[in-house]
């Protein structure tokens, strides 16, 4: 009696993927390799500004280190509410990727009805960077020192004034914190335009402007301004003389505005992962830090989690500041 070899289908199957794997053929289950074609990158801001040019740098350094295109949309609007609804309605495939700003937070908090949940609809990826805001006096002003100023205000209550941008900007909110961090009675005088706010510095018509170094930073390399202290948490490596508004007389005060980048939720981790690993690689690149800090950038990443954190802490920092200056929601 002639025996015959039972081939049954699981014993097929498994031959065949170990044949498949032998030869070193792609299977059902095996990672696919990621990026295989272009990767679109939005961001909330016109083409131009500071956001955009190290946005565009770092797209190009991880297409170079990805081997795939990173193209930088803009789509710029009110309070970022087009490029955040893109982000979030973007399948969740890792081919469409969006900035994650300091500015999304205080969107989240000024809206009353903001469409995109942020902190849930939103996989936070890796920070990009972090940049100060510097408070500054007319290079021919008395003030040498954020304490002068403090102390003049202190004895004059709503005599002196600070020159930002619009209010509900980082910049605005900022002065705002300012204020009530240091207990002043210091009027907050709003402009259109920070060009407008340095012409008001340099005619006193304002005491002192709270805006960021890129666009300041002309008037600080001629002389015209004269640097107070900016408001992170250390000394600003583009300012290094200068003392941080905390060490300067207001302790705890912080603020730091920042950049990150962020997919859809439900974007696979693999993918999430291979995005912070290219990321922090890419932020360690002696010319990435170099053409950062020339505005004011200093370039910092992080985990996926951390980002997650610092956005939510700041939709609640913001919509603290927004509350006790009884600044309307939109």
């Amino acid at each position: 009696m002639t025996t015959k070899t039972r081939i049954t289908r699981r014993t097929f199957s498994t031959s065949a993927l170990a044949a498949a794997a032998a030869l070193g053929m792609p299977h059902v289950g095996r990672a696919q390799a990621y990026p295989t074609r272009p990767v679109r990158m939005i961001l909330p801001f016109a083409a131009g500004g500071v956001a955009d040019v190290t946005s565009r740098l770092a797209a190009d350094k991880l297409g170079d280190m990805l081997k795939q295109r990173f193209v930088v949309e803009n789509m710029p609007g009110p309070g970022g509410i087009a490029a955040a609804r893109a982000m979030a309605s973007a399948a969740p495939d890792g081919y469409t990727l969006g900035l994650i700003t300091n500015g999304s937070a205080i969107s989240a908090a000024i809206y009353k009805q903001f469409p995109v949940d942020l902190v849930k609809d939103l996989q936070p990826i890796s920070a990009l960077g972090n940049f100060d805001l510097v408070f500054a006096t007319n290079a021919e002003s008395s003030y040498k020192t954020l304490g002068d100023l403090i102390k003049a205000a202190r004895a004059q209550p709503g005599k002196l004034n600070i020159g930002t941008i619009a209010v509900g900007s980082t910049q605005n909110l900022g002065a705002e914190l300012f204020r009530s961090s240091a207990k002043l009675e210091i009027q907050l005088i709003p402009y259109k335009t920070t060009p407008d706010v340095i012409v008001g510095l340099l005619r006193n018509d304002i005491q002192v402007m709270v805006d960021f170094y890129a666009a300041m930073r002309a008037g600080l390399t001629d002389k015209k301004l004269r640097p107070l202290a900016v408001s992170g948490t250390g000394r600003a490596p583009f300012l290094p003389d200068v003392p941080t508004v905390a060490e300067a007389g207001v302790p705890g005060y912080e603020v730091q505005s920042w950049n990150g980048l962020g997919a859809p939720t439900g974007t696979p981790q693999p993918i999430i992962e291979t995005l912070n690993k290219a990321i922090r690689a890419v932020l360690a690149q002696p010319d990435v830090i170099k053409r950062y800090e020339d505005v004011g950038i200093i370039a910092r990443a992080s985990s996926p989690e951390e980002l997650r954190k610092r956005l939510a802490d700041e939709i609640k920092k913001w919509s603290a500041v927004i509350e006790a200056a009884k600044i309307q929601r939109l």
